[in-house]
């Protein structure tokens, strides 16, 4: 299959943006409870029509402080409430939000409020205002600044209060669907980050399709969806205007370490989360019930929900196993459930594979998490597995109104309204992205007879074998990733005899595995660096990986590394993806060492 489109469900007013979405609901759903936050420590509800009337009082002091249709106000904050309510009051005013990571350093802050020739910045913490008082003489247009834990948004309302309503109304008339709702920059592996144009019919064509394809998981005035993702990264961005198109009850989680807590008090109907927020669902619950002397029931029960999810695509779970699956509901899926709310049925998971023995584990224990697929440039999901015919292992068919076509080398090319429009300031690098109308992605994929994607890889992280052999990393890395000891994979090779890898470890479940294995609590991975169970352990997920590839691409050897790779170290994207080229440079000698008889 070379090329696959589905007709569209929804089509996107003439006009229209991404403010009327909550002009509408405070009209159609006035009393609905369309966001919530906490407030000393309680969630309290927000109506329709009071988000808007928050939304328009912060707009006018936007206004009042010279803000004009189309400037661009930059955004740098953790995931909360002030920062949908800032995103929605830039809209109102007619401005542009630029998103920046709340990690994001001095020189990046620099580039991208530079670059985009931002008038105005939010910043949340004392932190993120000092990171931008250190380069703002470097930003000559850049004019206004608040802070949201300095009264930062109070003071815009305050500045606001001698502003009409009838102003607000014709400022955020301004924009249409063809107009810039946002500029969010790549978190860039490699080089610069780019500002990838968004417009607000991005946003509208592809999420009012997703919710039209999958109107049971946005039910208005019973579901509620909790979001702990960066809202810098587009794939935060869409739970928060999906939630608005729908609408359904919106939360945000400030720090992933509360997340667990959180779910049990807000207790979402669905959950928006990336491969290694589920991974780590998994691991730590093993890890539990390891402690608690119950680690072979668990396992037991692992391997029924995977046999019962698989039997699912198969035609049925024949009687044996439909009965063994209904004593683990009760003794370990419940719990497992329970644990991630209670209410939630379903989780959309994007950014990275999931891998197939994860997903047919969460649909087995009575959750589905619904793999898709996207990037910045497509406005996040360009495909996804709808909730009444998931297919475990791919990442769905294309978004309703648009096509993915299989180039002839493999690349994955995509079409449609939620495509970006290029690069800021960049005509070049557009040029390069979109050819005749395609998205060239950068990824390589496959279609099968019903256009379901799955991804094997990207172009530029092919490594050729001495050999010649091409072997896509990502396959494998994240089979070993899955592994609760590994906290990240790197494989290696490219011009190499074969295949190996640097692997870490997970500094959280180390702990554990130190308790499970008799080993010094204070021991740390420089000392255990040669310790037999250790290395054991290791071999055993690189054992499990290789299983998912050919014996050309398979590791044959594996170097521990005594560091965690991280943003804060270089190694990471603020989207957690590798930048191999410095873990490359970094750890030279690592991988040399490998190839060394």
């Amino acid at each position: 299959m070379l090329e696959f489109s589905l007709p569209a469900l929804y089509q996107v007013p003439s006009g229209g943006n991404l403010s009327d979405l909550i002009h509408q609901n405070a009209e159609r759903h006035p009393d609905t409870a369309v966001l919530s936050r906490k407030v000393d420590g309680r969630w309290q509800d927000l109506t329709a029509v009071q988000f808007l009337a928050e939304v328009h009082a912060v707009a006018k002091g936007l206004i009042a402080t010279g803000v004009e249709p189309g400037d661009r106000v930059a955004v740098m904050s953790r995931t909360r409430y002030e920062w949908t309510l800032l995103d929605f009051a830039i809209w109102c005013a007619g401005a542009i939000t630029v998103p920046v990571y709340e990690t994001s350093s001095a020189e990046q802050v620099r580039w991208i409020l530079g670059d985009s020739g931002a008038l105005a910045v939010i910043t949340e913490t004392d932190t993120h205002a000092a990171v931008v008082a250190e380069v703002r003489a470097d930003l000559p247009e850049l004019k206004h600044t608040w802070q949201i834990e300095a009264g930062g948004v109070a003071a815009l309302i305050q500045a606001g209060t001698g502003v009409a309503d009838a102003t607000v109304t014709e400022r955020r008339s301004v924009p249409t669907e063809d107009s810039l709702a946002t500029i969010v920059y790549t978190s860039g592996t490699t080089g610069r980050p780019k500002g990838c144009q968004l417009t607000h019919g991005n946003f509208i064509a592809e999420l009012g399709n997703v919710v039209a394809r999958m109107p049971e998981l946005f039910r208005t005035g019973e579901s509620s969806v909790l979001l702990f993702l960066p809202l810098a990264h587009v794939l935060g961005r869409i739970a928060e205007i999906a939630a608005a198109i729908a609408p359904i009850k919106l939360g945000h989680v400030s720090d992933i370490k509360n997340v667990t807590e959180e779910l049990g008090s807000f207790r979402p109907t669905l959950i928006l989360g990336v491969p290694r927020v589920f991974e780590k669902v998994f691991n730590t619950a093993r890890a539990k019930a390891q402690a608690d002397g119950k680690g072979k029931i668990f396992d037991k029960a692992a391997d029924t929900a995977i046999a019962y999810s698989r039997a699912l695509d198969a035609g049925g779970a024949p009687l044996g196993l439909r009965i063994k699956h209904a004593v683990f509901d009760k003794l370990v899926y419940g719990k497992l459930r329970a644990a991630l709310g209670g209410r939630c049925s379903a989780a959309i998971s994007g950014g990275a594979p999931l891998g197939e023995r994860l997903g047919h584990f969460y649909r087995g224990i009575g959750f589905k998490v619904l793999e898709g697929y996207g990037l910045t440039e497509s406005c996040a999901a360009t495909a996804f597995n709808p909730n009444d015919k998931p297919k475990i292992g791919s990442v769905g068919q294309p978004v309703p109104g648009s096509a993915i076509r299989i180039a002839e080398d493999g690349e994955v090319l995509l079409k449609g309204p939620q495509i970006f429009t290029g690069y800021w300031n960049n005509p070049a690098a557009t040029a390069e992205a979109l050819r005749d109308g395609w998205f060239a992605t950068g990824d390589i994929g496959t279609l099968d007879d019903e256009g379901y994607l799955t991804i094997t890889g990207r172009k530029k992280e092919i490594i050729v074998t001495a050999g010649g052999k091409n072997v896509a990393p990502a396959v494998i890395e994240d089979r070993i990733r899955a592994h609760a000891l590994v906290g990240e994979v790197m494989v290696v090779g490219d011009a190499r005899p074969f295949i190996g890898c640097l692997i870490t470890i997970d500094p959280e479940f180390f702990p554990h595995w130190k308790e499970l294995n008799g080993k010094p609590a204070t021991a740390t991975v420089a000392e255990l660096a040669q310790d037999p169970d250790l290395l054991a352990a290791l071999q055993s997920a690189v054992d499990d990986g290789n299983q998912a590839v050919s014996h050309a691409e398979a590791v044959k050897k594996f170097r521990l590394l005594d560091t965690v790779f991280s943003e804060a170290s270089g190694h990471l994207t603020p989207s957690l993806k590798l930048k191999r080229n410095v873990v490359l440079k970094d750890f030279a000698t690592e991988v040399e060492a490998i190839y060394q008889r």
